[in-house]
């Protein structure tokens, strides 16, 4: 009886569970259990971005020249630039230098808006630089001048000396090598700024175009005439101090070349990335251990050299103003790697090891 009665209680708890038929045979509603509804992944909160207001004020006058509304906070000052340059067409980016200060230093065009010491509403000041022109043309200009030049004071083309000299050719060999030397310079200048030198500035003002020319052709002319002269006498101890200044030329030609070429390599393609430069395993690369620009101290060197085998006034007085310029560019570069890199070789000088 126990066995039966137990029989009937599971069936029956079984039926409550399963749903209950309707008469005519349909399945009846039961009670049927809530299906959890799937959740929705929470969207993440955008951040929201805080525009800048940049306007641009002339540095001079003050005036205000360009108001740019919305400017997205990491946006460069190159691209603040070509906004500029939309509403002012005559005014391309290269020509363009945007400041912090009316007086101060031009901001880099890599530099961004939000991390520069400026609120939401940036102002800045604007220089018009002049009318620009590739660094590679003028150096191609620069070089080209000096080397055309020489030749025809070499060739002696007529209206230089007198008529009867025209075409003629010196007697001491000294002229010729002194020629060869010379358009050697200048032909791996202008093979350097075609294949090797990589310019951190894409342009310069045009008008150094004219100041860089008068410089360089005044002084090739100034050179060449005495050099290529009838007139001209060999130097004092002959062929020994020719061949002692030969050496010296070529040895520093070589240098100049090795740290252009290092100089080349820090930097990759389309790149402004600075570094510190160090010897290489090229030993004309050994001299950065003691000066910041060797590249100035071998064409000073070179010039030494081409002094020493003209004899020549003009030539060592193109050495001495050439020395003069190279310092103070070579100072520029040595006080900029100190203020860049903390790093910085401590034993450097700026063109002469020790010295200066």
């Amino acid at each position: 009886m126990k066995h039966y009665e137990r029989g009937n209680m599971d069936t029956l708890a079984l039926e409550a569970t399963q749903p209950k038929k309707a008469p005519n045979g349909a399945v009846a509603a039961g009670p049927v259990l809530p299906v959890p509804a799937k959740r929705k992944p929470a969207k993440k909160a955008k951040k929201a971005v805080v525009f800048f207001e940049v306007e641009i004020l002339d540095a001079k006058t003050k005036d205000k020249l360009c108001f740019l509304d919305k400017v997205e906070p990491n946006a460069t000052i190159g691209e603040i630039k070509s906004m500029f340059h939309k509403s002012h067409p005559q005014w391309y980016p290269a020509r363009q230098s945007i400041r912090l200060d009316p007086k101060g230093k031009s901001l880099k065009d890599e530099d961004v808006l939000q991390h520069l010491p400026v609120g939401t509403t940036a102002t800045f000041y604007f220089r018009d630089l002049g009318a620009q022109i590739s660094w590679v043309t003028v150096f191609l200009t620069e070089y080209a001048g000096p080397l055309l030049i020489y030749l025809l004071f070499y060739f002696r083309v007529p209206f230089i000396y007198a008529p009867k000299y025209d075409f003629t050719a010196s007697k001491h060999w000294v002229v010729h090598l002194a020629c060869m030397c010379h358009s050697f310079h200048y032909v791996k200048r202008l093979l350097e700024t075609l294949f090797v030198h990589r310019f951190s500035h894409g342009t310069m003002p045009l008008r150094n175009i004219f100041k860089n020319c008068t410089y360089y052709w005044g002084f090739a002319a100034w050179m060449a005439y005495y050099i290529n002269h009838p007139l001209y006498t060999p130097p004092t101890y002959g062929e020994q101090q020719v061949r002692a200044a030969l050496i010296i030329f070529l040895f520093c030609q070589i240098g100049n070349f090795s740290i252009h070429i290092t100089l080349r390599n820090l930097r990759p393609p389309g790149s402004k990335t600075r570094k510190i430069p160090y010897p290489t395993k090229n030993p004309f690369t050994w001299i950065f251990l003691l000066v910041s620009c060797p590249n100035y101290t071998y064409e000073l060197g070179s010039w030494l050299g081409f002094t020493l085998m003209t004899q020549c006034l003009p030539v060592a007085f193109f050495t001495l103003v050439g020395f003069i310029q190279m310092t103070v560019w070579a100072k520029g570069k040595h006080r900029s790697y100190l203020k860049e890199f903390r790093d910085y070789p401590p034993l450097r000088s700026p063109i002469l090891p020790f010295i200066l």
